[in-house]
C-alpha cells in the first residue's frame, strides 16, 4: 500500500469517525431527555411496558455514551504496545452493548411473569401518551444515526439499541391503547413480553458479529479459498500457505501470508502482483506478505 493510500485510508476513517461522534452525542442528549419522563410516567400509569421502555432506554443512554467514548478513544495513534492503536475499543463497546441488551430482557421476563400472576392497575391513557412521545424522540434518534454510510459495529449497536426501543415504543403504546379502550390489563404485561423478546432478537447478531471479530475470524464477506486462489493465479507464484484473515475493527481487514515463488521470478514484481489483486478483488490493502523462494524450507526457531 503506498503512503499516498495509506494517508488517504486512514483520513477517511477518521473523518467517518468524527460524523459518527457528532450523530452519537445529539442522540445521547435526546434519549437522555426523554428517558426522564418515560421514567416518570411509567410510576405514574402503574404501566410496566412503559417502566421496560424507560429502561431500555437508559441502556441506550449508557451504550450511547460507551459508544462515543470508544470512538473517541480509537482516535488515538498507535503506540510501542498498542501498534493497531485503539479500533478494538470500538469493538469491545459492541459487545458490552449487545451483553447490555440480553440483561435488560432477561428483567423484562422476570418482571412479565410477575405482572401475571398479580395483575396491577395501568392507566391506559398516560401509558399511549408517553409511549407516543418516546416512539417520535427513537424515530428522530434513528434518522440521525441512519444519516451515515458507516458499517462500524460499534455503530451498528446504537442503532440496535433504538431501533429496538422504538419497537418497544410502539409495543407500550398498543399496550396503552388496549387497556384504555378494551380494559385489557394484561396488555401491559404481553407487551413488556413483546420488548423482551424484540430485544433478545436484535441483540444475538451484533454479539455474533463482535465475538467474531474478537475470535479473529475471517470476515464474513471474504472467502478465504478464494483469496488463496487469487493469490496462486499471479505468474511466478508456486505455493501459498499460513494464510490468515481477519478484522481488526469493521471495515479494516488484514491479511498476512507466506507465497512460494519461482526462482526465476523476481519477488519484488511478484509481491507487488500479490498486493494489487487483493487490493482490486476483496479491498485488502492491509497486508504481511512473506515472499519465499521455491524450494525454501523454514527452520523452527523453536524445538
Amino acid at each position: 500500500m503506498t503512503v499516498a493510500h495509506a494517508h488517504a485510508h486512514d483520513h477517511g476513517h477518521v473523518v467517518r469517525r468524527e460524523g459518527d461522534a457528532r450523530r452519537l452525542a445529539i442522540v445521547l442528549a435526546l434519549s437522555a431527555a426523554y428517558m426522564v419522563a418515560e421514567f416518570v410516567g411509567g410510576l405514574f400509569a402503574n404501566s410496566l411496558a412503559l417502566l421496560a421502555d424507560a429502561g431500555h432506554m437508559l441502556s441506550d443512554v449508557a451504550a450511547l455514551a460507551l459508544s462515543l467514548f470508544a470512538l473517541w478513544i480509537a482516535r488515538r495513534p498507535p503506540s510501542s504496545r498498542r501498534s493497531y492503536g485503539y479500533y478494538r475499543a470500538e469493538i469491545l463497546a459492541a459487545l458490552a452493548n449487545g451483553a447490555a441488551l440480553v440483561a435488560i430482557a432477561v428483567f423484562i421476563f422476570i418482571e412479565a411473569m410477575g405482572r401475571i400472576r398479580q395483575p396491577q392497575e395501568v392507566i391506559g391513557t398516560t401509558t399511549a401518551a408517553v409511549a407516543f412521545g418516546g416512539l417520535v424522540v427513537n424515530v428522530i434518534g434513528l434518522a440521525v444515526l441512519g444519516r451515515g454510510e458507516s458499517g462500524n459495529l460499534n455503530m451498528k449497536g446504537a442503532r440496535l439499541h433504538v431501533a429496538t426501543d422504538a419497537l418497544g415504543s410502539v409495543a407500550a403504546l398498543v399496550s396503552g391503547l388496549a387497556v384504555w379502550t378494551l380494559g385489557w390489563q394484561w396488555a401491559d404485561a404481553a407487551a413488556s413480553f413483546l420488548i423482551g423478546g424484540l430485544v433478545v432478537f436484535s441483540s444475538w447478531s451484533l454479539l455474533k458479529e463482535t465475538v467474531s471479530v474478537l475470535m479473529e475470524s475471517a470476515p464474513a464477506h471474504i472467502d478465504l479459498d478464494a483469496v488463496r486462489d487469487c493469490i496462486a493465479e499471479v505468474p511466478g507464484v508456486k505455493a501459498v500457505h499460513d494464510l490468515h484473515c481477519w478484522s481488526i475493527t469493521t471495515g479494516l481487514v488484514a491479511l498476512s501470508c507466506h507465497v512460494c515463488v519461482a526462482a526465476e521470478s523476481g519477488h519484488a514484481d511478484a509481491l507487488a502482483a500479490v498486493r494489487a489483486r487483493l487490493h482490486e478483488r476483496f479491498g485488502i490493502d492491509h497486508t504481511t506478505i512473506q515472499i519465499e523462494p521455491e524450494g525454501f524450507a523454514e527452520t523452527a526457531l523453536h524445538e
